[in-house]
Order: C-alpha cells, then sequence, then structure tokens
C-alpha cells in the first residue's frame, strides 16, 4: 500500500462505554508520549528520517515506556512527520488494529486491550495522502470517530448510511490458529467442570474424566508443538531484520561518502537500495508484529489447558478414590489401561506457520513507467534533502 492515497473517508462515529472511552484516551496519551520519545531519540542519535535505524533505536524503549500495541508502534515510527503536520489529534490504524464486526460493531485495539465498539456512520470527511487504510480521530466535540479511507471508485459504491464493504476499506476479519486452539481449550475445559461430570451416570464418570484428560493432553501437544514454531518464525524474522538494519547503517554511511565526493550517481543508486530495504522492513515489521501476537495467544492457551490438565488429573484421582472403596479390583483395572494409553498417546497433527516473507525484492522488468517515474522523483528529492544536510 506503499504510495497510496484516499481521495474521502467514511466516519464511524463511536458510541463509547466509559471503559472504552479511558482506554482510547489511554490510548492517544501513550501516543503522544511516543512521539516526544521518538523526537529525543531522532535528535539524540542523529538519525534523521532514517526508519530502519530510527526503529532499531526506539522500538524497544517505546514498548518499555507506553502500552501501545506493537502494530500501533510500528505504524507511528513512520507516522511522525504526518502526526506533527496534522491539524487534529488522530492515530494510524490498520486490520490488525481495527476490523468491522457487522452492520453496527467495530473490534479495536487500544492501549488497555481490544474492546468491541458500537458505531454509527454518520458521512464523509475529506481522506488523506499515505497509505495508513484507517484513523482514529478526536472531534471537536470530543468525541471519537474511525475514518476508514476510500477511493473514487470504491466510494461510487457506497452511501453514507450504510457501512463500507470489508473489501473496499481491507478490513477482513483475521482468526489466527492460536484462537481455535483457545477455543477449543475452552471447550475441554467446559468438558471437566464438576457440573458436566456430575451429570454422567455413575459407572461412566471416571471413563469421561480419563477422556477429557486425553483429549487434554493431546491440545497440549499440539500448543507447545504450534509454539514451537512460532518461536522458529520470531529467530527467523529477527534475523533477517537485524541484517537489513546492518546493510542499512553500511549503506547510510555509504551515501554520505558518495554525496561529499559529488558522486550523485553512486548516491541515487544506494537511495535506489536504501528504498527497497525500508520496503522490506516495513513487511518485516508487521510479521514480527503478527508472530508476537500469536506467541502470545499459544502462552494463554497452553497455561489454561495445564491449569486444566491438573483440574482432571485432580478430579480423576477423587473419582477412581471413591470407586476403590467400593470395588477395589473394579478401580484397578480400570486404572492400569487408562494411564497407559494417556502416555501413549502421540500428536496426530502439526499446526502449519509460514508467514512467507521474502528473502529480498526480485526485480520486475514489466515496471510500469508512472512507477518508475514517481520512484526517480523520490530519489532526486531524497538525494536532496541529504545534500542540504552536508
Amino acid at each position: 500500500m506503499a504510495g497510496s492515497t484516499y481521495d474521502q473517508a467514511v466516519r464511524y462515529r463511536l458510541l463509547l462505554s466509559p471503559e472504552a472511552r479511558d482506554a482510547i484516551e489511554a490510548t492517544f496519551a501513550d501516543y503522544a508520549l511516543m512521539m516526544d520519545m521518538l523526537d529525543e531519540i531522532a535528535a539524540g542519535k542523529g538519525i534523521g528520517a532514517n526508519l530502519v535505524t530510527l526503529h532499531g533505536h526506539a522500538y524497544d524503549p517505546i514498548r518499555k515506556a507506553t502500552r501501545l500495541p506493537s502494530r500501533l508502534v510500528t505504524l507511528g515510527l513512520r507516522d511522525r512527520a504526518a502526526y506533527r503536520a496534522a491539524s487534529n489529534p488522530r492515530l494510524p490504524l490498520d486490520d490488525r488494529l481495527v476490523n468491522v464486526r457487522n452492520a453496527g460493531m467495530l473490534s479495536l485495539g487500544t492501549a488497555r486491550g481490544r474492546f468491541a465498539i458500537p458505531f454509527e456512520v454518520t458521512g464523509y470527511v475529506a481522506g488523506w495522502p499515505h497509505a495508513t487504510p484507517a484513523q482514529l480521530v478526536r472531534t471537536d466535540e470530543d468525541d471519537f470517530e474511525v475514518h476508514f479511507g476510500v477511493t473514487a471508485t470504491s466510494h461510487a459504491r457506497l452511501s453514507p448510511t450504510v457501512s463500507p464493504r470489508k473489501d473496499h476499506v481491507m478490513l477482513a476479519e483475521h482468526a489466527p490458529a492460536p484462537d481455535t486452539l483457545l477455543s477449543r481449550a475452552g471447550r475441554l475445559i467446559a468438558g471437566i467442570a464438576y457440573g458436566a461430570i456430575e451429570k454422567a451416570e455413575d459407572k461412566n464418570r471416571v471413563a469421561l474424566v480419563s477422556q477429557a484428560i486425553r483429549e487434554i493432553e493431546q491440545a497440549e501437544r499440539e500448543s507447545r508443538e504450534s509454539l514451537s514454531h512460532a518461536r522458529a518464525e520470531e529467530y527467523r524474522l529477527n534475523a533477517r531484520r537485524a541484517e537489513i538494519e546492518r546493510e542499512t547503517t553500511v549503506l547510510a554511511e555509504q551515501i554520505r561518502v558518495a554525496i561529499v565526493e559529488h558522486r550523485d550517481d553512486l548516491a541515487r543508486a544506494g537511495i535506489a537500495r536504501q528504498m527497497d530495504l525500508e520496503a522490506q522492513f516495513e513487511v518485516l515489521s508487521k510479521a514480527i508484529d503478527e508472530n508476537a501476537e500469536r506467541i502470545d495467544a499459544v502462552l494463554t492457551t497452553l497455561r489454561a489447558i495445564l491449569s486444566s490438565l491438573q483440574d482432571a488429573q485432580a478430579r480423576l484421582a477423587e473419582l477412581e478414590h471413591s470407586e476403590a472403596l467400593a470395588d477395589q479390583p473394579k478401580a484397578t483395572s480400570r486404572k492400569g489401561p487408562d494411564a497407559g494409553l494417556a502416555k501413549a498417546a502421540r500428536a496426530s497433527r502439526v499446526i502449519a506457520r509460514a508467514t512467507g516473507v521474502p528473502e529480498g525484492i526480485p526485480p520486475s522488468p514489466d515496471i510500469d513507467e508512472l512507477s518508475k517515474l514517481k520512484r526517480d522523483k523520490d530519489i532526486v528529492e531524497r538525494l536532496a534533502r541529504l545534500k542540504s544536510q552536508n
């Protein structure tokens, strides 16, 4: 979406509960703090507009100093100049931070977690000349709105009284695999609740809990496999980001030397490569954020599963003890096979993880002429700015 512009935006006025309003206020406050930190870090390190270097120095301190979602921090690094130039407070949003659930409800990520918020569509406002598909805006009446950018093509299909279709504003619901695993864990936990067990006939209770334990142990194995895949992906993504950061640092110095030596041809080539690296870095940053959310979800699932497994095992021990008092041989014969089966069970599937981040940007012989002119113009403008700083 780099370079995209939106002619107009559809206004969603948020109908906020006190808790949701406080969360949004906290998000605006933390975002303002992040912008102050970025200004301070950029000035102190002499970074200027180098996004990759700024990310390397600022991302972790900002995550520690604020409660902002990781994706909002990543968007904010690119948003700094536009934020300072904006006439009213607003935050950039994408489909990781906001999505439309139905004709009257959306989901919004904040500094205090995600909230389901009712809304009403109130019309249109002017769009914006950058790629972020949505914005969270504070109005003059001290209310809050989400503005979804639309192009001239999609605007012709929309009515101010009807919610825009998700494919027009790129807000398709996402359902990562860990959420499915967490939902499944919830069903397993509910299955071993005391009320559910008590409804079973006496002779079926031990078998019911034993089966629940086997299913929970299977879910535990799947969670651990999912976590190992996500950790491996985390290592690969971070390693590639470190490579880009190192190359960008070397490239910035090479461009500076080329400018000092009046080799504009070399400086333009360096800037072109710098822009390619920044495009890769943006993709990597989003993938890293998504993978971090996946790891958090799997860890939450695993903790819930381990807790429910302890409860199920304790419940099974109680039932077996009560049956042993009435009929010791029967309890003994039942316990052995169940324990052996639980130990012998193995994982039946592995949850696939594939972020698909490219290792590089392949050259294309069929570059659109307009895109080429825009790229050349961007290179010339960046070269001029770098020259003015020397």
